[in-house]
This record gives C-alpha cells, sequence and structure tokens, in this order.
C-alpha cells in the first residue's frame, strides 16, 4: 500500500514537469518524503525530481525493461516514502506504438494500479474540457483519471468554468487551475530542460515553485488521491545473491560534461559487490586507483570540449587504461570522448582521447531519437553472441567516418529502430573497449550485468 498518483499530460508541453516540480517541493515543505519516478528514458527530467526531492529519481520504461521490474523497482525505492510521484511522458497513452498502450504512461499505470492527475492545457476551452476527459478517462479500461489540473487558466472566473464543466460531466474533478505563467520557468537546451543543480534549481527557485503550487493546486486532495491508490503485483520478486569475492571497484565520469546514467543500474551493481568510483574528466588529472572497469557516460562533452581538451593528463591515463586489457565502456557523450575529436557547432575542433578512429561533429539538429533494440553480433562486455538488449538513442552529434574495419576496431551490434525497422551495424568494440551512441537499459538485464562482472574479475 503505497501512497502514489501520476502526473501525466494529455500533450507534450502541457506543463507536467514544472506542476510535478511544484507538487515534490511543496509536499516536501510539508515535511513529507518524496520519492520520484520519470516514465520514459529522459535524463532531464529526473535530474530535477532528484534536487527537489532530495532523493535519488528512477525511470520506469516498459518498452526498455518489463513489468516484473518495473514492479519491483518501484517498491523497493518508495519502501520508506510517504508518497511517490510518477511523472509521465509525452501524452497518457502516447507510447511506442499507435495501435497499443506499450511504452506509454498509461501502461505503467495500469502495472502499479496508479491513480492519474491528468494536467491539461485548457487556454481557449471551458465545457469542451469534459469532452476531452472524458475520452482519457474511458480509453482504456484499467487507467483511472483521479483529478485533472487545469493548466493556462485565463482568469479566477475561467478556472470556475472548467472546474463546473467537469463536474456536471461526472468524469473527473478538478483539483487545480494553473494560471497561464503561474509557474515560474525553467531553463531549456536541445529537447527538454538542461540537467539540473544547485544553480538553476535553487533552493529560492524551489520554495517559490512550492508556492505557486499550494495557491492554485488543492494538495489535501492529492493526497488523498494517492491514498486511495490500491495493490499492485510485484511478480516473482526474486533476490540477488550477494557477490563473496573482493569488490569490483568501477571507475564512472561524473561531472558537469558526463552525467546520463540510470541509478537503478549502480543499485543493481551495488548489489552485486561493485563500488562505483566517480572522477571527473574535467577537472582531475588521473583515474581512481584501483578500478577495474570504466564507464564513461553521456552528457555534455561538446560544451566543454575545450576544457576536456586541454586536460591531457586525464587522457593519458584512460589511454593507459584501455591498454590494460580491463573493460571500458562508453555511450553517446563517452563516445565522443573517446573519439579523436569534437567538432562544435562553431567550427572549431579539439582532441579528445583518441581510442576510437574517427571523429565527432555537432549538428544543429537532432541526429538520432528513439528507442532501439540491439542483437550483439559477437561477444561482447554485455553478453554473448546473440543476446538482444534493449535500449534508446538521443543525440545531436554524429560520426564523420565509421571506425570500422581500424585498428582492429569492429561493428558487433544489429541495432533495429523501433519506429522502422531498419537495421544499422553500431557498437564499436576493439578487444575490451566498447563504444556506443545507444543508451543500454541494462539494470533490467542480469544476464548482462553478469557478463560484465565476469570480464572485470577475469581482468583485474
Amino acid at each position: 500500500m503505497i501512497p502514489r498518483i501520476m502526473i501525466a499530460g494529455t500533450h507534450s508541453g502541457v506543463g507536467k514537469t514544472s506542476v510535478t516540480l511544484g507538487l515534490i517541493a511543496a509536499l516536501k515543505r510539508r515535511g513529507l518524503r518524496v520519492q520520484t519516478f520519470k516514465v520514459g528514458p529522459d535524463f532531464l527530467d529526473p535530474s530535477y525530481h532528484t534536487v527537489a526531492s532530495g532523493r535519488p529519481a528512477y525511470n520506469l520504461d516498459s518498452w526498455m525493461s518489463n513489468q516484473e521490474y518495473v514492479t519491483r523497482l518501484f517498491s523497493r525505492v518508495s519502501v520508506d516514502a510517504d508518497v511517490s510521484i510518477i511523472e509521465g511522458v509525452m501524452g497518457l497513452f502516447d507510447g511506442a506504438y499507435p495501435d497499443s498502450i506499450a511504452g506509454s504512461s498509461a501502461e505503467i499505470a495500469l502495472w502499479l494500479n496508479s491513480p492519474v492527475i491528468l494536467v491539461a492545457d485548457v487556454y481557449g476551452m471551458a465545457g469542451s474540457i469534459a469532452a476531452l476527459v472524458k475520452g482519457f478517462a474511458t480509453f482504456y479500461e484499467g487507467v483511472h483519471i483521479d483529478g485533472v489540473i487545469a493548466n493556462a487558466c485565463g482568469s479566477r472566473r475561467h478556472a470556475e468554468l472548467v472546474g463546473r464543466s467537469l463536474e456536471y460531466s461526472g468524469v473527473s474533478r478538478l483539483v487545480g487551475a494553473i494560471e497561464k505563467d503561474g509557474l515560474p520557468a525553467l531553463s531549456s537546451r536541445h529537447l527538454g530542460l538542461v540537467t539540473a543543480n544547485a544553480k538553476n534549481l535553487s533552493p529560492l527557485f524551489l520554495d517559490a515553485m512550492a508556492g505557486a503550487v499550494e495557491r492554485q493546486v488543492s494538495l489535501d486532495d492529492i493526497l488523498r488521491i494517492a491514498d486511495s491508490a490500491g495493490l499492485f503485483s510485484l511478480g516473482n520478486n526474486q533476490g540477488i545473491n550477494p557477490s563473496h569475492g573482493k569488490t569490483i571497484r568501477i571507475g564512472v565520469a561524473r561531472d558537469d560534461a558526463f552525467h546520463f546514467y540510470y541509478q537503478d543500474l549502480f543499485d543493481e551493481l551495488t548489489k552485486r559487490g561493485c563500488t562505483m568510483i566517480p572522477f571527473s574528466p574535467l577537472v582531475e588529472a588521473k583515474l581512481p586507483a584501483g578500478i577495474d572497469a570504466l564507464y564513461i557516460g553521456g552528457g555534455y562533452p561538446e560544451e566543454y570540449a575545450e576544457i576536456l581538451a586541454v586536460n591531457e593528463a586525464m587522457k593519458e591515463d584512460i589511454r593507459k587504461f584501455a591498454r590494460s586489457g580491463r573493460p571500458v565502456y562508453a555511450e553517446c557523450g563517452g563516445l565522443m570522448y573517446l573519439s579523436e575529436g569534437i567538432e562544435t557547432r562553431d567550427n572549431i575542433s579539439y582532441p579528445m582521447v583518441g581510442l576510437v578512429p574517427a571523429r565527432t561533429r555537432m549538428l544543429d539538429r537532432i541526429k538520432s531519437l528513439g528507442y532501439v533494440e540491439v542483437a550483439l553480433r559477437e561477444d561482447s562486455l554485455w553478453g554473448e553472441k546473440g543476446d538482444l538488449l534493449r535500449g534508446h538513442e538521443f543525440h545531436y552529434s554524429e560520426l564523420l567516418v565509421t571506425p570500422v574495419g581500424k585498428e582492429g576496431w569492429r561493428s558487433i551490434y544489429d541495432m533495429t529502430y523501433r519506429r522502422t525497422n531498419e537495421v544499422y551495424q553500431e557498437g564499436f568494440q576493439k578487444g575490451n573497449i566498447l563504444a556506443s551512441y545507444i543508451h543500454l537499459h541494462l539494470a533490467s538485464r542480469p544476464a548482462s550485468l553478469e557478463a560484465f562482472l565476469a570480464l572485470c574479475r577475469k581482468y583485474r
């Protein structure tokens, strides 16, 4: 019996993130412990949740993982919270396929038996809100719209009309009415927000968010709805046998340039006897001592390309580590950093580590966005030939040439785009170095984690 709600939207850009942050801040100001989740593969919204709640945020993705994993993860990290808030992705029923709820916020709400608060932009409508909400409320059996937050209200009178329309229709009820520009604005970059930190999400900003939500949303109604959530199935909730061997130490690049990671991956590795050792390619000269593997995730290396380029000591230490044969894994921004160099949007090239024999270039528009499935063409850090993995791509850069065939580099991924079913070769491997644009969801793949840890033990 975990008190919980999902903040979903009628469509993207309706204000889900701002409403969610305001609710987190307002409930925390009441002294509640708030656990947060984000539907989908996004790295940015969870960074805001983490700062606002003071607790790590987690992604719930029904396409990259599965129902048993999602329910286990949710119950595990919510157990000591007073209330859990799940922020949806896009519109409530927007998912991996147009004819299914697979991969959607609705599917997560169904799996977790979670009440849904629907955020709707009501600009230019009054009575029509009831028809809109009725459609959402009756579209899929088991998905319950227990409250509506009307965003972009023109006036108090407008909010009253929206509330009366919902009351008359009987499909749901108004639990909040937010005036147009009634919440403090969040900064944007690329497709979404900038990564949150204490500078752009200060206590002062969060206090303003909390106050704005308290004035315009009924927190008591929100909590009553959260408390009404029923039971859900955990499936086969089997534990993990603890590791009895020597602790595996994994160096993780973590600073302003590299910070796109799924918290549950670190949780799962820790359960298996690993210790994550953070380091900064921006400001440190050497890798952490005694590490058994290296993980460089995504982020914004292009924004810090000049600083990364001049830190020759760190680049040389990474090259030395790679020559030792121990596992090195790089995703997206990590691939860019391990390449020969990054060409920024202003056509300036900065030399990088140089392990991957190719250069990368930033573009003015997005290069790739979407879910992908990976079939391993040969054994790798994450499994054996033929194993299937899932993940997603999101990047504005591209490789100028393929590294395949140069200096022993091979492509080991048959990558299928979920939307088009087109197959491409990706995943660039040489020895125990693997670099890719794909953000794999590895926490839900126990066999992949065990394969990686076996390599760590073999080459330590």
